[in-house]
This record gives structure tokens, sequence and C-alpha cells, in this order.
């Protein structure tokens, strides 16, 4: 898997942390996954297809959702309602948006995320690595999950 593709999405998350919310956020070491089930129960799932394919995953648990979408409302954020899955969704949109203008491939097609909530599975696609890369904040810390390939 190329960095190349990777970084466009390292960099909007960073982006979208330091500018849109205002959570700054260190990276952590990227590991390699060794299974479909993400670490927290909630994921803004991103798709790619085309001449790169796969998936990009935005995992964080309740109480970064929470301040995160406080933070981007500008107003606190009790409830993991409906408002906040919305909330949820359109940060991983900003995120998906920001990659798609960095993102190196012609022919690649950036799907509007979804927003999964609960103890879930990711269906990435089979036979590829998936690169979980951990974002430490001062509210905690959520992780950007990659499993994407070139298309010969």
């Amino acid at each position: 898997m190329d960095v190349k593709y990777i970084n466009p999405f390292v960099n909007a998350v960073k982006k979208i942390f330091n500018t849109m919310i205002e959570v700054p956020f260190k990276l952590g070491k990227p590991s390699l996954k060794k299974d479909n089930v993400p670490q927290y129960e909630i994921s803004g799932i991103i798709g790619l297809s085309g001449t790169v394919t796969g998936c990009v995953v935005i995992n964080l648990s309740k109480d970064i959702a929470l301040q995160l979408v406080s933070a981007l409302i500008g107003d606190e954020v009790t409830e993991l309602d409906d408002d906040c899955t919305d909330a949820i969704g359109e940060i991983a949109n900003m995120i998906a948006g920001n990659a798609k203008t960095d993102f190196p491939s012609e022919g690649t097609s950036i799907s509007v995320p979804s927003v999964v909530i609960g103890k879930h599975k990711v269906s990435y696609p089979s036979g590829l690595p998936i690169i979980s890369i951990p974002c430490i904040t001062d509210k905690g810390e959520l992780v950007i999950e990659v499993a994407l390939k070139e298309n010969g």
C-alpha cells in the first residue's frame, strides 16, 4: 500500500482537527491490523473506487465523538443522538473532501462516508493489509484505518 494514498487522509484529519474543530493531535505509530473489528464503537467509513479501491475508516469512542461534535458546533453535546451522528458524518465528509484534493490518482471516486455506531465489523476488501494509525488528542485517542490498493 503506497503511502502517497494514505497521506492525503492523514493530512486531511490534521487539517480538520487543527482548523475546523481546533482539537490538536499527534500521530502515533502505524501498525498492521489483524482483524476487521474496530477498536471503538463509532466508525466513519469512506469508500474508494476506480483506480484505487478500498476504504478509510475514522474510528472513535463515544467520549471522543461527543467532544469532537461539541467542538464542531460550539455547544456541549452529551448524547449520541441523530444530530450527533450527522455531525460525525459531516466530520468524516470534510476529511474525505480534503483528502480528495490531495489524492494523487485520477479516476478514483471517494464516496460520501457512512457512520456506524455500536458493536460492529468493517467489510475491508479481502486480502488487503489494514494499516492502523492512532491519533492522540488531549481528549483521548481515535484511529485512522486504511485498506487501499491500486488497480493495475
